[in-house]
This record gives structure tokens, C-alpha cells and sequence, in this order.
């Protein structure tokens, strides 16, 4: 799963879970519940013919098509204004929420941090069960971007999560008793699942993330009602002395070199995006990095690494692999393809086509006709710097010379977050228009000095110096406004914005359109906003205390229209960006909030002190060891405890940690995992204590650095 210069390990704080309803957590049997009715009845017809049924949101999208579109309209531009709150429902976490409910024969399906279930009265909130899959927490050692999770899938009366560590879990929908289980990758190995899952008829479909931890990406089909596994389709091929699993395994070899099998399996995981088109019978899965991003390691002599960072069409019955296109060839900058698709019927140059599109990391929106993958048009939806263009001809991005940073480093934009993320986009039928959460912002890319393979922790395979703050304060500071978000409204037909939203912050949350003219969004500053969806014109807004990067849902029950949000701050920017993060000021409040016209329902007010109190040890630590620390900081504890030893508070800032003013103490944690429990794992199969001792010196003298800060008055940090 791929996302960013990350790694380290967690420490969390987290809460007493309440009990809620039936289910008890992992090990608990549920309560009988007397009055127990089918729920969750949604099988291949039902699904099929979402549209149908407007009032449902019965899958991650709505619908197969992903268009994250309602037909309602009783909430509308006109309307939206008397917009309140109904109800809200704690979640009791403190880590990012990027769950989209599901809404199905009037009960809730949410998902929270740490793989918890959650089902609610659809009405009013009320808790009908809640399930926690009892994920050790150690396990968010292997989690590049928080330990989130973006929702479930319902399927005749079950309920099917993917939980973190791995396994793949079907609940009784009306009770949250455990049906069945089943691993779906090796423990061993750092896979860790954050995706919702999807079922097309009768099976289950679950990717996995940990791509640059040193994984080899597949989807896995298991049957619904006994979990049994169905079919597997590989993304990239395996160590060819062992043959290979069929011929587009066989094919996408040829486009290796070197013995990428060695340095964690290839990557090419499919963590996120998949759509569905019944009609064509095709499954379409996007695909991610590889192991290391860099393909100067990962494939030296070049080639284009099938199927990293590509569009792969299946047969969702078997698996069979139909076509692919590839938006990123010999991709090097972790720019996945595991961004949103969405399938849409367009009429282009006076033709109607199938298409499928997406705008994943690398800055390009892709309009594909979905029945053979052929490219009908490609433009960049931000300014990008490693490409000038994609030729229409070969379908291929024409590559600015040196953007591979073979020689010398590179500017290079969008980032490794992308100018797209995780966060869903969405499709109005009505305006045409494409609704994207943009970030735009670079990032600086070399090669490593000396890299070194590590197996279970982040191996990207580049200078990670680079990736760094600079020392001075006013440069530091110079960087805020080149870090920005906004809302785009783009017209797939012309290629071109329609409009834009400028936002205060880069991690905005996913979109909601609906027959309404209207657009929704959580914003990272902890706005929910409604926007006129031809124009872009903001019409409501409600403050929800905490940043949000969930995508809005809308359903109705008897006639009343509801519109429902997870909000949570968190995330692999709010994690790593410490220095930029525009929620800091507001503290992670896990929770659903869902409105109704002429609600006015309000929140408890929020204590919330995010100040971090410094008073580290001397410093005596030598300028090489100094270095060495910053190197060692950066490739292994960054991606959680933020650029520069900066935290965006989601879990601890390690410059006001007590285990500073004690070697030993601090290799307990670090090397022993004497906070495992809390999420920080050990580190000392990767970590040396030499290396323990350097990174513990960086801490330190960052520390410091934020006293001399606090004196001066520069800045808060």
C-alpha cells in the first residue's frame, strides 16, 4: 500500500472501548437478539439494479459503476440551507476514519480505526452491535498511512470486513456473531488490508496493502457463504524459476529485470479502487507501486514492471485476466494507480462509449473505453514536472529528461501522495462534471546513497535526506503556501476544469454528487461544505471539530432524506506532515455525523490542548552521528512520527517523550517494543543499536530545536 516515505513504528494512546450492543468485541459471544429480522438481503439483482432503489446505499460506490451519485434530491441547492444536524455517534478512537458507511433495510454499517464494526440504527444513530476484530496493535508497524479502514460490504444477511492484520471476515448482519474467517495473506509477511471489500456475484473480493514493506500484490475472490478462496490474480510475477501462476503472469515478466522477487515480491498491491460492469462482465482493479519505488533497484536496466501502477480488466467468475493499461510504465515515483475508477456511459466526438475513468497519483485524468482498455483521451488535471504529456498513440507519458532522477535530483509534482489519493471522487451525470479532492505539492527525489533491502520495514529506494524539512525556520514557513488542496470540477469529455474550490489545507476529504446540484465535502480545517454542483458555489457548511478525509453518503427512509459523514482526522499527510497539517489545531473525533432538513441537533463542545511540552536531555552526540540519525530517522520512523521528528499529534511528538533522557529506556521501546500494546512495535530485527543511538541523538537535537523556537517565538511548533 503505498502512499509515502514512511515507516516506524505507532505510539498510541487509545481509549476504553464502551460496550455498546450484542457483540462484545473479538472472543465475545454476541447476545441473542429477540427480535431478529433479515437484514443486509442484498444479493446480485438487487445490487445490479441499485438505481432502483435510490434510498439504499448498498456498496462502497452506491453502485458496481463507483459514481458516488444519488438520485435523491429532496435535499437540493435550493433546500440545503436548513440542512442540521440529526444525530451523531461516537466512535471512540483516535486514529483516522476513511470509512464509507454502507445504508441497507434501514440499519448502518461503519467502520472505524483499528478494523472496528459498528452497526446503527439508520434512523437515529442508536448502536445495534458493534464488532472489534481484536487487531494486535503491533501490527501498525507495517501500516504506511495510519491504521485505517474504508468500510465493509453486505451480501445476504452478512456482513464481510477486512480487517488490518490480514484476515477477511464474514458477521451475521443482524447480530455481529462471526460466520466465518479466513487469513488472506502469509502473517508473516508485512500485508496489512485497509480496502473495503466488494462482492460480485456470491464472491468476495479483498486486495491487501505493504507494498514497499515487501510484498507481491494479488486479489482474492472467496466464496460468500464458506470463505472459501475461489481464484487469485497475481499483479506481478514471482520468481520465474518457479514458474508462473498463467500467461499474463508469463507476459508481464518479460517486463522485468534483475531479481525483483528478492527485494519483497515486486509490490503491485491492490489496496483500494475496484468497479464492477455486469453488462461486459468485467471487474476492474487498480494496481499500486512497486518494491522499492525505485526502479533503478527494483528493475535495473528499466522495463515497464507489469502490472505496477496499471488498469487490469478481469473476469470476476475466475480471475482470467482480460487487458490492462498501464498509466505509469516503469513507474518510480510510488505513483499507484490504485486511485477511484469510476465506469460511466459518455457520448464522445458524437459516439456513445463505455468508459472508464480515474485520475490517480500521477497528475493525468484517464478516459479508457472499458470494453478493451483502449485510451480515449488523457490530460493533467494539476501542473505536473515529470511529464509533459501522454501520446495518444502509444498511450505512454512522454517523460521529461532527468525526472527518473538517475544522475542528479529531481523536483518532482505531484509528490508521492499524488495529485489524487485515496480519497474518492465523484461522477453528476446530470452536469457531467467529475468531482476530485486534488492535492498539489512536490517532492524531491534522488538516488540513495547507499541502499540497503529491510525486510518488514519501508524500502523506497531513495535519498530520504532529501524528502526532509530544511533547518530554517523562514524556509520552512516559505513551503506552506506550495502546499495546497482544492475541490476540481472536470469535464471528462473536454479535458478541462469547469471550476475549483481553493481549500486552506492539501487533505481533503471524498465527494458526494447528487440530483440535488449539489457536491459535498469534508474539508482537512473540519468543514462539511455543500457546493452547487454546476458551479461550484458554496450553499452550507457545518463545523465538525475535527479534520475529515471520509466521503460523504446519502439514503432515505420514509421520506426523509439523510446525508451521513465519518469524520476523524488522519491519514498518511496528517501523520507525516506534522509542520503543515491545518487540523492541528483541532483534535481527531472519531465519529458519524448525519443531518437532516430541519434538524438542528449540536455537538458537545471539544476540550482539546494540542501543546507538546519539550525538555530533552543534553546533547552530545557528535555531527556524524548527527547525520546518521537523520538518515536512519527518515527511512524508518517518519512515515508516523512526521518529517523532521514533527508530529501531527495523532500519536505521540517523540521530541516530548520522556524515553529521551534514557539510552536504555528508549531501546525498550524502540528495539524491544515495550509499547507494543500502545502500537509501537519493535524495531530491533531492523534497527541496530548503534542506529537506536543515532536516532535517538536526531530526536534530541530536533528537540532542543524546538526549544530554541518556543524561546525566539518564531513559530509554535
Amino acid at each position: 500500500m503505498s502512499r509515502l516515505h514512511r515507516n516506524a513504528g505507532r505510539g498510541v494512546g487509545l481509549m476504553i472501548f464502551v460496550a455498546l450492543a450484542a457483540c462484545q468485541g473479538h472472543g465475545g459471544a454476541p447476545a441473542e437478539n429477540p427480535t431478529r429480522r433479515a437484514l443486509a438481503a442484498v444479493d446480485a439483482a438487487r445490487l445490479t439494479a441499485a438505481d432502483s432503489e435510490p434510498g439504499s446505499w448498498m456498496s462502497y460506490g452506491r453502485t458496481y459503476s463507483e459514481q458516488r451519485y444519488s438520485p435523491l434530491a429532496r435535499v437540493n441547492d435550493k433546500t440545503v440551507a436548513d440542512l442540521g444536524l440529526a444525530w451523531s455517534h461516537d466512535f471512540g478512537t483516535e486514529r483516522g476514519i476513511e470509512a464509507t458507511s454502507i445504508v441497507v433495510d434501514g440499519v448502518m454499517y461503519a467502520t472505524s480505526a483499528w478494523s472496528i464494526v459498528h452497526a446503527l440504527d439508520a434512523r437515529t444513530g442508536k448502536p445495534l452491535w458493534r464488532y472489534d476484530p481484536g487487531v494486535a496493535k503491533a501490527k501498525a508497524k507495517h501500516t504506511c498511512c495510519d491504521v485505517v479502514n474504508r468500510g465493509v460490504a453486505v451480501w445476504e444477511g452478512q456482513v464481510f470486513l477486512g480487517a488490518l492484520d490480514g484476515r477477511l471476515i464474514a458477521l451475521d448482519a443482524a447480530t455481529g456473531a462471526v460466520n466465518w474467517e479466513v487469513a488472506t495473506v502469509d502473517a508473516a509477511l508485512p500485508y496489512t488490508i485497509t480496502g473495503a471489500p466488494r462482492v460480485i456475484r456470491g464472491k468476495v473480493l479483498i486486495g491487501n496493502g505493504g507494498a514497499e514493506f515487501g510484498v507481491r500484490g494479488f486479489l482474492s475472490a472467496y466464496d460468500a457463504k464458506t470463505g472459501k478462496l475461489v481464484w487469485r490474480f497475481y499483479t506481478v510475477p514471482g520468481d520465474p524459476a518457479l514458474g508462473f501462476e498463467n500467461q499474463a503472469m508469463a507476459m508481464a515478466a518479460k517486463t522485468w529485470n534483475g531479481t525483483w522477487w528478492e527485494l519483497g515480491g515486486g509490490g503491485g498491491t491492490v489496496w483500494d479502487a475496484m468497479a464492477h460492469d455486469p453488462e461486459l462482465d468485467l471487474l476492474y482493479i487498480g494496481v499500486g507501486n512497486g518494491t522499492p519505488w525505485n526502479r533503478e533497484i527494483r528493475s535495473p536496466g528499466g522495463g515497464d514492471n507489469l502490472f505496477l501502477s496499471s488498469i487490469v480488466a478481469l473476469r470476476p467468475d475466475t480471475g482470467e485476466y482480460v487487458w490492462h493499461y498501464q498509466t505509469t510504465p516503469g513507474e518510480t515515483w510510488d505513483y499507484t494507480a490504485t486511485q477511484h475508477i469510476i465506469l460511466a456511459d459518455l457520448e464522445l466526438d458524437g459516439k456513445p462509449r463505455k468508459v472508464l475513468m480515474q485520475a490517480p497519483k500521477n497528475g493525468f485524468f484517464y478516459v479508457l473505453d472499458r470494453t478493451d482498455g483502449t485510451l480515449l483521451s488523457a490530460e493533467n488535471y494539476i501542473g505536473v514536472t515529470w511529464a509533459t504529456h501522454v501520446d495518444l498513440k502509444t498511450g505512454r507519458p512522454v517523460e521529461v529528461p532527468g525526472a527518473r532522477y538517475e544522475d542528479k535530483p529531481f523536483l518532482v509534482v505531484p509528490s508521492y501522495l499524488g495529485g489524487h489519493n485515496w480519497h474518492p471522487m465523484s461522477f453528476n451525470p446530470d452536469t457531467g462534471l467529475v468531482y476530485i479532492p486534488v492535492l498539489d505539492f512536490g517532492a524531491n527525489y534522488a538516488q540513495p546513497e547507499n541502499f540497503r533491502y529491510r525486510p518488514g520495514i519501508s524500502n523506497v529506494g531513495t535519498h530520504g535526506i532529501l524528502g526532509s524539512l530544511p533547518d530554517s525556520q523562514a524556509e520552512r514557513n516559505a513551503l506552506r503556501p506550495l502546499i495546497k488542496g482544492r475541490l476540481v470540477a472536470w469535464d471528462p469529455k473536454t479535458q478541462k476544469e469547469a471550476w475549483r474550490v481553493e481549500h486552506k489545507g492539501s487533505w481533503n476529504g471524498g465527494t458526494l454528487t447528487t440530483a440535488g446540484n449539489l457536491v459535498f465535502q469534508g474539508t482537512a480545517d473540519g468543514s462539511f461544505v455543500a457546493y452547487s454542483a454546476d458551479e461550484g458555489k458554496p450553499l452550507w457548511s457545518f463545523p465538525a471539530q475535527t479534520g475529515i478525509v471520509a466521503p460523504p453518503i446519502t439514503y432515505e427512509i420514509d421520506g426523509e432524506q439523510y446525508v451521513s459523514l465519518n469524520v476523524g482526522w488522519g491519514g498518511a499527510f496528517a501523520l507525516v506532515f506534522g509542520e503543515f497539517v491545518q487540523a492541528k489545531s483541532l483534535p481527531n473525533v472519531s465519529r458519524v455525523l448525519t443531518f437532516k432538513l430541519g434538524a438542528r441537533g449540536e455537538l458537545p463542545a471539544v476540550d482539546w490542548k494540542p501543546a507538546v511540552h519539550f525538555s530533552p536531555p543534553q546533547q552530545t552526540a557528535s555531527a556524524e552521528t548527527l547525520q546518521k540519525g537523520f538518515a536512519e530517522y527518515s527511512d524508518v520512523c517518519m512515515g508516523c512520527h512526521g518529517l523532521n521528528a514533527v508530529s501531527g499529534l495523532l500519536i505521540p511528538d517523540l521530541r516530548g517523550s520522556g524515553f529521551l533522557h534514557d539510552q536504555a529506556a528508549w531501546d525498550s521501546v524502540v528495539r524491544d517494543g515495550a509499547l507494543r500494546d500502545r502500537g509501537m512495535a519493535a524495531f530491533g530485527d531492523q534497527v541496530s543499536p548503534e542506529e537506536s543511538r543515532a536516532i535517538r541523538a536526531y530526536v534530541i537535537q530536533q528537540a532542543w530545536r524546538a526549544v530554541d523556537l518556543q524561546k525566539n517565538a518564531e513559530v509554535a511548533p
